[in-house]
């Protein structure tokens, strides 16, 4: 039951990481994902006296439901702003008995941004168990001191140093993978790489980018061999126009050097080395609440693997729409990438509080809820100002995935109301006319629920 995930569920503070956002946000400097210690408050001056992560509020078990009646009274007022534009479509679920306490708009094709790497995260958890990882090797060219890498859609295999730590948690290492080879190799030295992408097919970039998405601070071209989130160093700012190259060269740093290029493997040829990543459930964690457009794109093409769809845009959108389907979730036609980056995108606000409701009966689907950022304390929902003045009473109170775009400011997620009751929502603004004022407008609808009993 969702009641019983989400009080059990601990939100893990300090993912602090980038937004998947353009044009309104300005490319800001890269920050390595970390995972604090328990006592580690979030950078944020709201922080104040924090001692540790905010645990879930737990549903009363006596809280009495809400109604339509109280759900619309309470959001009447804040409905009006015309920060939110002309074009909002709202959703809000009793989360307990998913009954429909308010909708406007609900099944209208809007674009989502962010918000869609829900409907991914879905998909990806229906399609994998949350403790599979995935699998990257090096095998033996065709010639004597050949190597290569053969991409697996893993986004965090890092080239961070060894004994120095990798921008994303629990990422596997180049370093290892160069050590196995050399054991393998013994004193045959390696002077060539060659970076096998095959896995991946189609266009690297999605249609509906812009071209100072890829590359930017955000986004890449999606190749199925790359390190650090598609970054040239694990420090980048920028990520790489070739994160495949990237790679192989940091391979072959690794190796002592040599000559780096891309090609196929082999076939049957003898793998040399592996590494794992970290399980797709920390992926979908980190994906969700750094949304990160990049490990968004690279799990979409995991869930087209799965569903024996071609590996790229257009394969994973189908897969993550057929996987998505039996979970409940109505995700539409209107998808063209895995992330929200494209302004093509379109989903109906619907198709995200379905996936959330999708976690009342599927505990393997509750990296979702662990991944949600926490108002006042971590990932979009403790940058730029979120839930201060009037909507400050949403701290801790709501967990939820933003979602910004020129024009579109979203955010769906689950939070708990006055009487102790949990509400399912969505908010998407895709007419919006400036970015801070509708993101303020969108935090007071959500904060208007958590002060209402709304009965």
């Amino acid at each position: 039951m969702l009641l019983v995930i989400l009080s059990c569920v601990l939100v893990a503070a300090g993912y602090a990481g980038m937004r998947g956002a353009r044009q309104y946000l300005a490319n800001r400097d890269f920050h390595p994902v970390r995972v604090p210690a328990a006592t580690q408050p979030a950078s944020d001056a709201r922080a104040g006296l924090r001692t540790g992560p905010p645990q879930p509020i737990p549903t009363q078990a006596d809280a009495p439901e809400p109604t339509p009646t109280g759900v619309a009274a309470a959001l009447a007022g804040k409905l009006t702003a015309p920060q939110l534009g002309p074009s909002l479509s709202a959703q809000v679920l009793d989360a307990t008995t998913g009954d429909s306490l308010f909708a406007r708009r609900p099944d209208a094709l809007v674009a989502p941004a962010s918000t869609s790497k829900l409907v991914t995260a879905a998909a990806v958890l229906a399609a994998h168990r949350s403790t599979d990882r995935i699998r990257t090797t090096v095998v033996a060219g065709a010639e004597p001191g050949t190597v290569v890498l053969v991409g697996a859609g893993d986004p965090t295999l890092s080239a961070a140093p060894a004994g120095q730590p990798t921008p994303y948690p629990e990422a596997a290492r180049v370093t290892d993978l160069a050590a196995q080879v050399r054991r393998a190799l013994g004193a045959t030295p390696v002077t060539r790489v060659l970076v096998d992408g095959s896995l991946f097919s189609g266009p690297a970039v999605a249609q509906g980018w812009a071209p100072e998405d890829s590359p930017s601070s955000y986004g890449c071209p999606i190749t199925a061999a790359m390190v650090d989130g598609g970054r040239d160093t694990p420090q980048s700012a920028i990520r790489s126009a070739n994160p495949d190259l990237a790679a192989g060269s940091a391979l072959a740093r690794a190796l002592g050097g040599a000559q780096v290029s891309r090609g196929r493997a082999p076939a049957g040829a003898r793998t040399l080395g592996a590494v794992q990543s970290a399980p797709i459930g920390v992926l979908v964690e980190q994906m969700l609440r750094d949304s990160d457009n990049v490990i968004a794109e690279m799990l979409g093409r995991q869930v087209a693997l799965a569903g024996q769809q071609p590996a790229s845009f257009a394969g994973a959108v189908v897969a993550i729409r057929t996987g998505a389907a039996p979970l409940g979730i109505a995700a539409g036609t209107g998808m063209h990438d895995a992330s929200g980056l494209s302004v093509l995108d379109r989903l109906p606000a619907s198709a995200l509080t379905q996936a959330l409701t999708a976690t009342r009966a599927r505990p393997e689907l509750r990296s979702i809820l662990s991944g949600l950022s926490v108002a006042g304390w971590d990932g979009s929902l403790v940058e730029q100002g979120r839930f201060t003045g009037p909507s400050a009473g949403g701290d801790g109170a709501v967990r939820a995935k933003t979602g910004s775009l020129t024009g579109v400011s979203s955010m769906a997620g689950v939070l708990t109301d006055a009487d102790g009751r949990q509400l399912i929502f969505a908010f998407v603004a895709d007419r919006a006319p400036s970015e801070g004022p509708t993101r303020e407008a969108i935090d007071a609808l959500a904060a208007a629920l958590v002060h209402c009993g709304c009965r």
